[in-house]
């Protein structure tokens, strides 16, 4: 479709992929040792837009985690376009995340405009 893609850190770096399983305290040692938050928010600032890829997860259709709801936060705040390809999930911050006001795709990436 001719869009340009970020690929998460998690993906990219090998040393993190493989952590898969680690506790949370070497997850969040990892966030602190590459700055993945703040570089998170760096490079949004360049982004027309964000497609979240919510699929089910932990049992969850539509999960989204802790830190996609950070980078959702970023998007609305910056007032990026904000997409997410499945419905919202019935999850504890689904006002915030109705609040953000994404658009739905319902699996349907053809409707990014």
């Amino acid at each position: 479709m001719g869009h340009e893609v970020e690929i998460p850190e998690g993906v990219k770096r090998i040393e993190l992929r493989e952590r898969v399983g680690v506790s949370d305290t070497e997850h969040a040692a990892d966030k602190i040792k590459y700055d993945l938050i703040r570089g998170y928010y760096e490079k949004m600032k360049l982004y027309d837009a964000v497609l979240v890829v919510n699929i089910e997860k932990k049992g969850i259709p539509g999960y989204i985690g802790g830190n996609t709801f950070i980078e959702m936060a970023f998007a609305h705040v910056l007032n990026k376009k904000l997409y997410c390809l499945n419905p919202l999930p019935e999850i504890a911050y689904i006002s915030e995340l109705m609040a953000m006001q994404p658009v739905i795709l319902d699996g349907d990436i053809d409707k990014i405009s």
